[in-house]
């Protein structure tokens, strides 16, 4: 099952293959170049080449194709499955966990873990079965996955109209001094680093809220709400105000707080059921070192012992 997305360009310019591999940081620019190759890219209705220069202005849409399947293998690694039915898993991932195979990663993925497990949805290919949403490798926490396609396009339909419930939590570099705030700016692939992603003009719609829960000396604890699932949404939107994310090896200051990465946590998770319509909500406990952290700070920090 394809999907479109649509881009009206503002101010990104250059080659397309290149402007669209810093709007679409899941997609490599070899496989946009394929896409415009086998005319799965139209420039204001038109086909196009990957050297077409985009300018203000353009309409790009591109229609991406089912991936391409790779050999997956179900593996017996350890689940910590908060729920499960006939339609749907929650599944609590441990941070260090990658979501799904890639040729980065093959394999010992949580999909290889869930395939062993359970049937799951085919819509999103083979080498993506059953995942609706992801969470970065580092990020610990809930994800809610499909067992067949009915269930996958209720979850995925939620999804998109931002019915459903994402709530993280975050410790951040810096003392916040409002108590609640909301980050609006697009995002997309960083133009300086293919790794990163980046606040760009072009980017991607991306809307956090947060709303701070502790203060340290040097940090704060929040939580956070997603209108939008952007890769790294969260982890940029805070630096972009100053306040990165502890832990985190790639937008993170070098001295920070040393752990298994980020410290960001996928806390609350909640939807409608696929069949039932029943809401369904669910929350995850902090990691034990996340935990662990916590507790220092607060011995550290006076009013808080």
């Amino acid at each position: 099952m394809s999907s479109q997305e649509t881009f009206k360009i503002t101010t990104e310019t250059g080659r397309l293959d290149k402007v669209l591999s810093n709007l679409m940081a899941d997609e490599s620019r070899s496989q946009l170049k394929e896409a415009i190759d086998k005319g799965n890219v139209t420039v204001n209705g038109n086909l196009t080449k990957p050297k077409y220069p985009v300018q203000p202005g353009d309409e790009v849409v591109i229609t991406i194709p089912d991936p391409v399947a790779l050999d997956l293998e179900p593996e017996n690694i350890p689940l910590d499955i908060v729920y499960e039915d006939d339609d749907v898993i929650v599944v609590n991932k441990h941070a260090g966990m990658v979501v799904h195979p890639s040729p980065g990663h093959p394999d010992h993925t949580l999909v290889n873990a869930l395939l062993y497990h359970s049937p799951l949805s085919t819509i999103n290919g083979t080498y993506r079965p059953g995942i609706v949403h992801r969470i970065d490798k580092d990020t610990s926490g809930l994800l809610m996955v499909a067992k067949n396609d009915n269930a996958h396009r209720s979850l995925a339909a939620q999804l998109k109209n931002k019915t459903n419930l994402r709530e993280y939590i975050a410790l951040v570099h810096g003392v916040i001094k409002q108590d609640e705030g909301t980050i609006d700016a697009p995002l997309g692939r960083s133009p300086k680093d293919r790794k990163r992603q980046a606040i760009v003009a072009d980017g991607r719609h991306a809307v956090t809220h947060f709303k701070v829960l502790e203060r340290y000396l040097n940090y704060t604890l929040i939580s956070c709400w997603l209108e939008t699932g952007r890769t790294h949404q969260i982890r940029v939107h805070m630096k972009s105000i100053g306040h990165p994310l502890a832990g985190d090896p790639l937008y993170g200051p070098r001295k920070t707080i040393n752990g298994s990465g980020q410290f960001l946590h996928a806390k609350k998770l909640g939807f409608k059921h696929p069949v039932t319509g029943k809401q369904l909500v669910f929350e995850a406990l902090l990691p034990d070192d996340f935990e662990r952290v916590l507790r220092r700070l607060r011995e550290q920090t006076p009013g808080l012992h």
